[in-house]
């Protein structure tokens, strides 16, 4: 069942009046197919292209991705530019990733004809967002706000946290089963090593839930919304910190059914020494991986480094 976020309103004047006549005229189902066919666009599963049709999903994302004319949106894939419409009508300025450069050439066009008013605010950065960087985008992002492909979504969402610390926020739409695992907290069934990860830059939770129906092509499962909130943890600075805590991530759920003592042995040297870093980190080392939250791993990762920062 669909959890409703919300409405956007139309542009605004300069005074902050309503403008409906400057608002972006959204994609159906009509357009989409049309736009697909005049650039000759075949959706591929490689790029995990599944295009959203639907002018009320669109409205509730960017609803419930908070974002105003103060905010400068980073959105990775695009695609035929339905969710670029809707973010264009409230936030300061849109910078989009593309890989697919049919695609990428496409979008200014297709802004240029449904949101004139506010096609001078949009960029499009042809590149992979797996290794796009700082350097690559004209403003550095306050939120990011995407549509992510369903085969990279995890480390897209990883990669752009670790590599923009502006991003305050972030909304993703990604597979309902990740989206989940994502938001999932310690203890449970599905906690695990994306759940930790994603929780090392912030606050993660479930923001709702998006049929197959509202997409073209329509793909077999369910998607889901994610929001993180970032938190000012004094590990986020500290590439260094961020390598060493992933390291004993990856390591405690590699064998998530053993104990913490036996699962790190590889990565302390020895079952001995991963016991004496979880008991001087004070967890118990008989506990297994999904118990311990992100403060837990810092903890531990600074034992066979530098001293934990305060938390």
């Amino acid at each position: 069942m669909a959890v409703v976020l919300g409405e956007i309103g139309p542009a605004l004047n300069e005074d902050g009046r309503s403008d409906p006549q400057n608002s972006p005229r959204l994609l159906g189902p009509v357009q989409i197919r049309a736009l697909a066919a005049e650039f000759g666009i075949r959706p591929t599963k490689t790029l995990g292209q599944n295009f959203v049709h639907d002018a009320n999903t669109v409205r509730r994302i960017v609803a419930g991705a908070d974002v105003g004319p103060d905010d400068e949106v980073l959105e990775v894939g695009p695609g035929l530019g339905s969710l670029t419409l809707a973010l264009l009508a409230v936030a300061g300025g849109v910078t989009a990733v593309e890989i697919d450069p049919v695609l990428a050439g496409a979008l200014p066009r297709t802004i240029a004809d449904h949101a004139p008013a506010q096609a001078d605010r949009l960029t499009v950065v042809g590149a992979d967002a797996l290794t796009v960087s700082a350097d690559d985008l004209p403003v550095p992002p306050t939120a990011l706000v995407a549509n992510l492909p369903y085969n990279v979504a995890v480390p897209v969402l990883l990669h752009l946290l670790a590599e923009l610390p502006q991003i305050r926020t972030a909304l993703v739409m990604v597979q309902l089963e990740v989206a989940e695992r994502l938001a999932a907290t310690p203890g449970g069934r599905i906690y695990g090593v994306p759940s930790v990860k994603a929780r090392f830059f912030g606050d993660v939770r479930r923001a709702g839930t998006v049929g197959a129906g509202v997409f073209w092509p329509e793909p077999k499962v369910e998607s889901g919304l994610v929001r993180v909130d970032r938190r000012e943890m004094p590990w986020l600075t500290d590439a260094v910190t961020r390598r060493r805590v992933f390291a004993v991530i990856d390591a405690a759920f590699a064998q998530r059914r053993k104990t913490l003592r036996a699962a790190l042995a590889g990565w302390a040297g020895s079952p001995t020494e991963a016991e004496r870093r979880l008991r001087a980190a004070d967890i118990d080392p008989t506990l297994r991986g999904e118990r311990l939250d992100v403060a837990d791993y810092v903890r531990l990762a600074a034992v066979a480094g530098d001293p934990p920062p305060n938390d």
